[in-house]
């Protein structure tokens, strides 16, 4: 009891994301250590730019937690940023500026781009090199895709003063667990003590009996193998799937707006882009293993390695738990929801049977993370507690860090595959 005192007043003067990210230690090591890597260490653009980036990414999702930890970090004595930068994107040199159609694409719609952005920023004068444009963009996909985290686990900027403060949800045995928007010395308890629970489930909602029987039952159809033809049928299926209403639409808040340009610029569905001028991203034809990774570390040095060990510890991670079954292989599931991320953005994995995307992941689940990975900011606490209702609190957390890697290595396969065609 000592020890877990001594433990929870330790996690108290952390930060809420640290706090999350600490459910999964052999995530939090590497994940930390890619962000020092683009912020503090060797590269080529200046510290100021680079929080600044970082401040622009955070803010084309609306969030104020993130970019005013950077805005801290900007105006930290290490990095001694220009004050007047942060009245907005007008007050900011020209080369900074030019990045920011970039962001906006990146942020909502990477399919579009194009060479042709690639190649604005490294040509003419205020020019870019192409190691710069590689660590820009390696901090805007990562913000981009932190600021989903944020807000899917339910972080806001009010937080880190007010840690006192906690919301909790009933147990049926008169205990309380934790929901959304919840970090406190109670809560950090609530969690040692009562790690999950059995709410009562919704209508459509998949128990976790339910999942690992379906589980089951493909493995056991496995030599039932789709044609390739069916395999992109049911591909284009799940990117028409999981529409979400129009109220999902993101509007700048006030005290960012001055970050943000094209403000009514967002996401649109993959399905509804022009077919004939942007084809499905085929993996087999470019990967993050076979052709990203090997780009990014030639034009930035060691980046690629951290990037490569944080995408294979979110992917695999796993205590072969679901809810309250022990020894579950999840590989399935995990595959499922990572694989419905990257959809999402247009990505198909030719290998993969994307029946097993709607036989794995219900509605609720699906709309979450469509949510997550494309409106972030419009999150609500019915969104979290309606999903995964029969998980531990620390598994719905690892989804969430799987829309954010894998929602990060869907933008940096369409921009580093802009970059190559640029090369070549």
């Amino acid at each position: 009891r000592q020890t877990q005192v001594l433990f929870i007043d330790a996690l108290c003067q952390s930060s809420h994301l640290d706090l999350l990210m600490g459910y999964h230690a052999s995530y939090q090591g590497p994940f930390l250590k890619t962000q020092n890597f683009i912020l503090k260490n060797d590269g080529p653009l200046p510290y100021d730019q680079r929080h600044y980036i970082a401040i622009m990414a955070a803010a084309r999702h609306n969030c104020s937690y993130l970019v005013n930890k950077q805005r801290e970090a900007f105006l930290s004595p290490d990095v001694a940023g220009d004050k007047s930068w942060l009245q907005g994107l007008h007050c900011i040199p020209k080369k900074l500026r030019d990045l920011d159609e970039i962001n906006k694409i990146l942020a909502h719609r990477p399919w579009l781009i194009s060479k042709d952005h690639i190649e604005k920023l490294t040509k003419g004068k205020n020019n870019w090199s192409l190691s710069e444009v590689v660590q820009a963009i390696v901090i805007l996909a990562h913000f981009h895709a932190l600021s989903s985290f944020v807000f899917g686990c339910g972080i806001n900027a009010d937080m880190e003063d007010d840690v006192g403060s906690a919301v909790y949800s009933a147990n049926g045995d008169g205990s309380t667990v934790p929901s959304l928007k919840v970090f406190s010395r109670d809560l950090l308890n609530s969690v040692f003590m009562f790690p999950s629970f059995s709410p009562i489930l919704q209508n459509g909602q998949t128990t976790v009996e339910t999942l690992m029987q379906k589980m089951k039952s493909i493995s056991e159809q496995r030599s039932d193998e789709p044609t390739l033809e069916e395999r992109a049928r049911c591909f284009q299926t799940e990117c028409n799937g999981g529409e979400l209403s129009a109220a999902r639409r993101s509007v700048p808040r006030s005290d960012l707006s001055h970050f943000v340009t094209d403000a009514e610029f967002g996401y649109q569905d993959f399905a509804r882009r022009e077919v004939s001028e942007i084809p499905t991203f085929r993996v087999q034809d470019y990967s993050w293993e076979d052709h990203g990774y090997s780009l990014v570390n030639r034009l930035y040095n060691d980046v690629g390695e951290l990037l490569n060990e944080k995408f294979k510890v979110a992917y695999n991670l796993t205590y072969y738990t679901m809810g309250s079954q022990t020894n579950v292989d999840t590989s399935m599931f995990r595959r499922a929801v990572w694989n419905y991320i990257q959809c999402i953005y247009g990505i198909r994995h030719d290998d993969y049977d994307y029946r097993e995307v709607n036989e794995l992941l219900d509605r609720d689940l699906k709309e979450y993370i469509k949510a997550v990975c494309c409106y972030p900011d419009r999150m609500t606490k019915e969104d979290y507690d309606n999903v995964m209702r029969e998980f531990k609190y620390s598994e719905k957390v690892h989804v969430t860090i799987m829309i954010l890697e894998a929602r990060m290595q869907a933008e940096l396969l369409y921009a580093l595959r802009a970059l190559m065609r640029y090369m070549t």
